[in-house]
């Protein structure tokens, strides 16, 4: 890895499989919803292929994390109660995320309040 890529020292999932945290090699340290990562994963089917194509994904409140699967040395693949499983969160990613998140999740909560989503599943 270069100097500046993170690197994950720990990565841990709560008891109850609502929680991810994240520690990297620089101090930092990331504690993850499950339904924050569900909704802002880097998945196609939730980016898209460019930013137009983004979607927001209503309805994760409850999601768990089922099963976290390493992929090579640079990500992991989450596995989500809701069957989604095809995001690779690489560690340039959970960084970002981390540092983000606050931002992100603001975003989130203004886009599903701009479209009459709930957070909540129907």
């Amino acid at each position: 890895m270069s100097d500046n890529a993170p690197w994950p020292t720990e990565i841990r999932l709560s008891p109850d499989r609502r929680t991810l945290t994240v520690a990297f090699d620089d101090g930092s340290r990331h504690v993850f919803a499950a339904e924050f990562l569900r909704v802002v994963s880097p998945s196609a089917e939730v980016q898209g292929h460019n930013a137009a194509q983004r979607q927001t994904v209503p309805g994760k409140i409850d999601v768990v994390i089922e099963k976290i699967d390493p992929v090579g040395n640079y990500a992991v693949r989450l596995h989500f109660d809701d069957g989604h499983h095809t995001g690779l969160y690489s560690w340039i990613y959970l960084a970002e995320i981390g540092r983000d998140h606050n931002r992100l999740w603001q975003r989130y909560l203004d886009e599903i309040a701009e479209k009459g989503l709930k957070r909540e599943a129907r």
